[in-house]
Formats: C-alpha cells, structure tokens, sequence
C-alpha cells in the first residue's frame, strides 16, 4: 500500500525545520517550535499537519515581520548549478509549505517585504498558496510584481505567476475576483506562454484551462489568436489548454483544432455487462464507419449520466480517444471503464446513460444498471 500522502509532513521534517532556524539563529526556541508542532501530528490530516507547523512558527519566530522573514531566508537551503535547492543544506521540500503560510499570516501588513520572501521560498518548494492572500489584499501591487517576475532568471519565479494567480488552484484559496474577470493576469500568460521553460508552459496551460470553466469564449479567443502557426511547443501548451472545452464539445475551440466537422459515416456504442456492482468495471466498445472519400480527425469521448440521489443526473465526460479515420475505413475501439468509489462523487444505484461524443456531438448511447454492494 502507497505511503499517505500526509506523511509527506512528519515529524523529521520539523526536527530538521528547528536545527536549520536554530543554526542562524541561536536565539530561537527550537525545543518549543517542535513539541508545539509535533503536538498531536500523526493524528492530523495534510493541511492540518502544516498549520499546526504555521502556529508553531507564529509563536517562536521574532515578532517583526522584518526580523522574521531574514531568518526563514537565511535558514534556506542554497541553490545548486542546476537551479534545484542543496539538499540538507537548509529548509527546502515540504516544510515550506507552512513557511509560506506563516508569511501569509504575518506578512500582508508588510506586502512588500514578503513578496520578496515567498519569490526566495518558490525557489526551494512552492509558495502559490501563500501569494493568494496577497493578490486579494493587495492586487495593484501583486499584478505590477508578478507582471516584473515574467522576466525573473528563476523559472521557479516565472511559474509561481501563473500557478500563484489560476483562478481555482487545486488546494488554495480561490481568487473570486479573477473568476469573474481573469483580465488582469492575461498579459502575464500572454508574457509565459512561450517560456524556456516546459514547467511554466505548463502551469499557463492549467491557469488558461481555469479560466476556461467560467470563459470559455475567452479562451476560444485565444486559441483563434495563438494557434496559428504556433511553434511546437505553444501548440502542446494550448492543447492541454483546451482539455476541458473539447471535452465539452466547444464549437469555436474545436473548430481552432481542425475538429469542428460532424462524423460523416457511424457510430455504435456497445457496454459490457449489462448489470455492475459499484467495485467493478464496465468495458465500452466502439465501432466507427467512414463514408467520406478523405480522412477525418475525429476527437472521441464519452459521457456517463451518473445517477443522483433525488433520481436525477449529471454527466461527466471522460477522455477518450484522438485518431485520424482514413477514407471509406472501419475503427474499433475499446476501453475499461472502473466504477469505484471516489472521494469526489458519490454513487447511487440506478440506470446509467453513457453516450458517444465524436467532435463534440453526440451519435450513439447505451446504458448500464449500477447496483451498490450489499451492506454487511
């Protein structure tokens, strides 16, 4: 069985935490920071784990801010030649996660000062759950720093401004503001987009996949803008930028992909077996016929009506299959499909609808009953 992800966070990590700020610092309670912090430590969750280590920060940490953020930076690890922290040599690795909570705690009354801590933690680790707080407290001054960070020599630097400012980062606070208008970091994606750097390429593809669950016109825009005749790389950056809206079956995005035309031909869909129990796996089998005398790039997807409590259902698309389908020519396709329970959906016995997406429109569907294991 796979290590917990919360034991990524343990107690060695705070001990090693305390001798690195007590080593440039002689003053600090190292002894206090570590019973504060292990406190309980193995019965907490991941976030829990990593506030509880903010706390403990919070209260053995001098109490200007200043003072405080020359010993977290004079307690990291040093660069090597290839741009990743020494390792052992000071706080690098998960540990600053609740650093960079610390700075967001203590810092925003000084945005200055920690904007110049968090770009020297995302260098060792990350600190885009900790710039959050800044960009709502502070966003005139965020977006002129983030939008200077665009030419940082650290790609680490260059990515925390994508990654920092998504929308709906995964685990951070959501920036409501930039839901409802994403202008405002637009120029720095504009600037990244075709980055040295495939790390950054690929936080821009995540933010403009963000922006694209609330604009989805916006991102159709700049795909009309940005595709043609883009360098292999931006092309791969826009590709998974697209994800979500050609799973959709976005018209204008699929059509910037070559993929906007209808299956000339057929399509079945046949589902094996008829009846699953919540733990087991229903096999989809596809089966296309062209009768077009060129070939057709085709996107092939699928989605499954799960079943609701009250009765009702809500679809979810899953990824399928890109091919090109050549003249007058059959395809067969085939894919397991688990139906295991999942910390995000909840399952309910019932009929459940899966229908074929080619480019975006539907041409075939089937159904499988769901029935839940017996309770023991």
């Amino acid at each position: 069985m796979a290590e917990p992800f919360k034991n990524l966070i343990n107690a060695e990590v705070v001990e090693e935490a305390a001798r690195h700020l007590a080593r440039v610092a002689p003053g600090f309670d190292a002894a206090r920071f570590t019973a504060l912090a292990l406190r309980n430590l193995e019965a907490l969750e991941m976030k829990a784990r990593a506030m509880q280590i903010a706390d403990a920060l919070e209260a053995t940490l001098p109490g200007a801010f200043e003072a405080a953020a020359k010993h977290i930076e004079a307690a990291l690890a040093p660069m090597a030649t290839d741009d990743k922290p020494v390792a052992g040599g000071g706080l690098a690795g998960w540990v600053l996660w609740p650093v960079g909570e610390f700075v967001a705690r203590r810092g925003l009354a000084q945005p200055e000062r920690a904007l110049i801590t968090l770009a020297e933690l995302t260098q060792r680790f990350t600190a885009e759950f900790a710039l959050r707080p800044f960009i709502v407290a502070h966003p005139a001054l965020c977006f002129q720093t983030l939008q200077r960070w665009t030419a940082h020599p650290s790609a680490h630097v260059r990515r925390l401004v994508s990654e920092g400012s998504r929308p709906r980062l995964p685990w951070g606070l959501q920036l409501k503001a930039l839901i409802a208008d994403p202008a405002p970091t637009l120029p720095l994606l504009r600037a990244l987009q075709d980055d040295g750097s495939e790390t950054v390429r690929r936080s821009v593809a995540n933010h403009l996949n963000d922006i694209a669950k609330d604009h989805p016109g916006l991102v159709a825009a700049w795909l009309e803008e940005h595709l043609p005749d883009a360098p292999a790389p931006r092309r791969a950056l826009l590709r998974h930028a697209s994800r979500t809206l050609i799973k959709r079956g976005d018209a204008r995005v699929l059509q910037a992909w070559g993929l906007g035309a209808p299956l000339r031909g057929s399509a079945t869909l046949g589902l094996s077996p008829a009846r699953v129990t919540l733990g087991e796996a229903v096999e989809l089998r596809v089966s296309l016929a062209s009768t077009a005398a060129r070939a057709q790039k085709l996107v092939v997807d699928y989605a499954i009506h799960h079943v609701k409590a009250d009765g009702s259902t809500s679809p979810k698309v899953f990824k399928g299959w890109t091919l090109e389908l050549p003249p007058h020519a059959d395809a067969t396709l085939a894919r397991r499909h688990a139906v295991r329970p999942i910390t995000t959906r909840r399952y309910h016995a019932g009929r459940h609808v899966v229908e074929l997406q080619v480019n975006g429109r539907v041409v075939a569907s089937a159904a499988f009953d769901l029935r839940l294991p017996a309770r023991r």
